[in-house]
């Protein structure tokens, strides 16, 4: 098998003239991450019914979910009943988050919340050496509500507590949640990237098919479960 092809090697001054063009790329990407978050936190929000969902110590209303705080980031895990093993993509994806405490600085919190019953849910947490916090909708219409229906994808929904009352601030799906976590962030850093087919990769460059590399439920069970 021949080795894959390489960057051009080149003289310090020119590596130096091509980082800082790309340089300038990056920083103006980052003035529009800022002014997109600017824009976020100026969208109207709705409120949410009083929603009951499933937790380990048994139901509780969805605004004691925020355990306090003001502030909420749900995870909506996909489920597929009767599965022993769940989407791999979001148990590698909530695999990455094992020092939330840091968030109640910012009187937010960050739990997972999917469609198994939460018997099935919390063993599924423990064999995979999940530390989010986990709860179901199975016995509500939230996930639904949310965009994470019964046999639907994942989501992220972000929610505020004033007093009593919830309101749904933000949500998104699909490549919207990769902002969130560092796996893709260090990937994309390296040389080869993700080495996926649907990147632009230079000539040459490695490339399998997407979701080739990505480790299974098992591959994070065995890194991370007991």
């Amino acid at each position: 098998m021949s080795a894959p092809a390489l960057p051009p090697v080149v003289g310090t001054e020119t590596w130096q003239r091509e980082l800082d063009a790309l340089r300038r790329r990056e920083k103006a990407a980052t003035r529009e991450l800022d002014a997109i978050a600017a824009q976020r936190r100026r969208l109207p929000m709705v409120e949410m019914p009083d929603y009951t969902l499933e937790g380990e110590d048994g139901p509780v209303r969805l605004v004691d979910v925020f355990d306090g705080r003001s502030q909420l980031i749900v995870y909506n895990h996909m489920w597929f009943p009767g599965e022993e093993w769940q989407c791999g993509g979001c148990t590698g994806f909530t695999s990455q988050f094992t020092r939330l405490q840091w968030l109640d600085h910012f009187d937010a919190r960050f739990v997972v919340v999917t469609q198994g019953p939460i018997d099935e849910a919390l063993a599924y947490r423990r064999r995979v050496g999940n530390t989010m916090r986990w709860y179901s909708t199975a016995n509500s219409s939230f996930g639904t509500d949310v965009g994470a229906p019964p046999g639907g994808g994942f989501a992220v929904n972000v929610f505020l507590r004033d007093g009593g009352t919830v309101y749904r601030t933000w949500h998104t799906d699909g490549r919207g949640t990769e902002q969130l976590g560092f796996g893709f962030a260090l990937v994309d850093l390296l040389p080869f990237g993700r080495q996926e087919e649907w990147q632009d990769s230079p000539p040459g460059w490695p490339q399998q098919a997407t979701y080739s590399r990505w480790p299974s439920s098992e591959d994070v069970a065995a890194l991370y479960g007991s």
